[in-house]
C-alpha cells in the first residue's frame, strides 16, 4: 500500500528521501569500495537460505537491493516480500518481472516516524519537547507470515533519523538519546528472534580523520542473540577522500542467523 501525501511530506521533512538518494550515490562515487561488503552480504544470506529452504521470505530494509541476492533467492524460494519505508523507483522497474516479489512499503521501527513526527514535529526551537519519556517507541508486525525474515544492514539504521530530527526539536541529553536507540533496536531485534532471521548489521565505525587519528563509534547498542552461524568483516564505507576535510569511514559488520 502506497503512502499517503501527508506522510511523504513527514518523511521528506525528517530527511529519508535524501538519505535514499544519497546512498545510491556515495555508493558509484565509491568507485567499487562497497564490493567485498556487499558480496559478503549476499553470500551469508545464500548459506542461511540453504539452511532454512524458506517458501517464503521477507526483507526489512531492500533498499537499492544492492546487498541482496534477489535473483538467486528468486530462483529457490516461490514467495519474496521486500519491506521498506520507500521502494525507488529503479527497483519497481526493477522487480516488475519476477513473479512472486513484492513490494510492501512500511515502518519497519512499527511506526516511530510517525510517532516522532506527533510529539515533537510542530514544536520549536522555543518550544521543544522537554523529554523523550511521551514518544512511544513502538513494536513492529508485518500483519502476514514473514517465513524467514532478513534484516538488512537496517538495524543501526531505524532510529538514524528519528534521533537526528529529536535532537533539534527536543531537550533530551545524549543518554537519554541512547537509551531511546538502544530501545529500538531492542524493540527489532525481539521481532526477529520469533523467526528464522538474518540480521546483518554494523556494530561501529572506525574514522580516520585526516591527522591520521583513528577513533571507533560504537552503532550496535543492543545485545545480539545467541546465533547458529554469524561471520564477521569490514566495510569500507568512506574510502576515497575526496577532499581535504573528508575522515575515512570503515564499519565494523557482523552476520548472524537466528534458526527460530
Amino acid at each position: 500500500m502506497a503512502h499517503s501525501t501527508e506522510y511523504r511530506r513527514i518523511l521528506n521533512r525528517l530527511g529519508y528521501y535524501s538519505y535514499q538518494r544519497g546512498l545510491i550515490y556515495h555508493h558509484l562515487d565509491e568507485q567499487g569500495s562497497w564490493d567485498t561488503h556487499l558480496k559478503k552480504c549476499r553470500g551469508f544470506i545464500l548459506k542461511a537460505a540453504e539452511i532454512v529452504k524458506p517458501s517464503v521470505i521477507t526483507v526489512l530494509g531492500s533498499g537499492w537491493l544492492l546487498d541482496l541476492p534477489l535473483r538467486e533467492l528468486h530462483e529457490r524460494t516461490p514467495e519474496i516480500n521486500l519491506v521498506d519505508i520507500v521502494h525507488p523507483p529503479e527497483v519497481r522497474e526493477q522487480i516488475i518481472k519476477l513473479g512472486g516479489v513484492r513490494l510492501f512499503e512500511m515502518d519497519v521501527s512499527g511506526g516511530l516516524i510517525a510517532e516522532v513526527w506527533k510529539k515533537a514535529g510542530k514544536r520549536t526551537i522555543l518550544n521543544k519537547l522537554p523529554s523523550l519519556e511521551t514518544i512511544e517507541i513502538p513494536w513492529f508486525d508485518p500483519g502476514f507470515d514473514p517465513g524467514m525474515v532478513i534484516s538488512l544492514n537496517i538495524l543501526t539504521q531505524l532510529e538514524a533519523l528519528p534521533v537526528e530530527y529529536l535532537r533539534k526539536k527536543s531537550g533530551a541529553g545524549e543518554e537519554d538519546l541512547l537509551l531511546f536507540r538502544r530501545t529500538v533496536q531492542e524493540r527489532h531485534i525481539s521481532f526477529l528472534e520469533q523467526h528464522k532471521s538474518v540480521i546483518i548489521t554494523d556494530k561501529s565505525e572506525l574514522i580516520t580523520e585526516r591527522s591520521g587519528k583513528v577513533r571507533e563509534v560504537k552503532s550496535l547498542l543492543a545485545r545480539l542473540p545467541d546465533s547458529q552461524l554469524s561471520e564477521e568483516w569490514t566495510w569500507n564505507f568512506e574510502s576515497r577522500n575526496r577532499d581535504y576535510y573528508r575522515a575515512r569511514s570503515v564499519f565494523k559488520v557482523i552476520g548472524c542467523f537466528l534458526n527460530g
